[in-house]
């Protein structure tokens, strides 16, 4: 009989549409990549104004990990640890953000950073601005990495086995020592995928961004403005700049959501 009898129509269609996922991914980043010389690369980096725009990004996205490791550590313990009326549609109100256009979440955050709400008005009148701040842009990547921290720290502290916590408790430690000498350190690793994918997340942010603050200009920003005014020639060095710190951002990730015996 023909080797090719024995081939399954099924392990071909998969070895396709593998192939032709790949390709769909890597064929236009690859195609930028290669486009810019070394040269364009180097002016590229030299300029001030684009590393200062990339370093606004991860400054910026940091700080929305930072914010959600803060209030979503405690938060995504409870989702995983309680059963209570309601939990699916709160679980769901996390999930908002991940589904909702990007720029319905700028004009959203707007809409109640504005004077003309009481928030808003409280706000200016402690000094805190919105719109083209700094603090805007926090506010937009801190909305939509959120969801990615709680939903990757809520599966880590699911992953851990209620009765070590139980027999702590029953050893006398309270609540709080329970979860910082017992949960805390076996959850670590989730918690540092989960911030490496807030971060990821908030770092390609433009949607949300360019309409709470398209100034000062963080890389998104940047890159569509360089193609707007001066075509692909003078966005694409500094998109590629971008897509560097995306793989060292998702590089990390691989390392830390490797099991612990695959590390060494």
């Amino acid at each position: 009989m023909k080797i090719a009898e024995h081939i399954d129509p099924w392990i071909c269609l998969t070895i396709f549409c593998s192939f032709t996922v790949v390709l769909f991914i890597l064929l236009p980043l690859i195609e930028m990549i290669v486009q810019p010389s070394f040269q364009d690369l180097k002016e590229t980096v030299q300029d001030p104004d684009v590393r200062r725009s990339i370093w606004l990004s991860i400054y910026t996205s940091g700080l929305a990990a930072f914010i959600s490791f803060i209030f979503g550590t405690p938060f995504a313990y409870l989702l995983a640890r309680k059963e209570f009326l309601g939990k699916k549609f709160l679980e769901s109100i996390i999930d908002l953000p991940i589904m909702i256009p990007h720029p319905v979440v700028g004009i959203a955050i707007l809409g109640i950073a504005g004077k003309n709400h009481w928030i808003g008005h409280l706000m200016h009148e402690v000094g805190i601005c919105v719109m083209g701040t700094v603090t805007g842009i926090v506010a937009v990547l801190t909305f939509v990495g959120l969801p990615f921290y709680v939903n990757t720290v809520k599966a880590g502290f699911e992953a851990i086995p209620v009765r070590l916590e139980n027999v702590s408790r029953s050893l006398g430690a309270s609540l709080s020592r329970t979860f910082l000498r017992v949960t805390l350190p076996l959850a670590w690793r989730s918690m540092l995928v989960g911030i490496i994918m807030c971060c990821a997340r908030a770092i390609s942010e433009f949607g949300a961004v360019v309409i709470v603050a398209y100034h000062p200009m963080i890389a998104p920003v940047m890159i569509y403005e360089r193609f707007t005014a001066y075509g692909l020639k003078y966005s694409q060095p500094v998109a590629v700049w971008l897509i560097v710190v995306c793989l060292v951002l998702f590089f990390l990730l691989r390392i830390f959501s490797l099991p612990k015996e695959h590390q060494t």
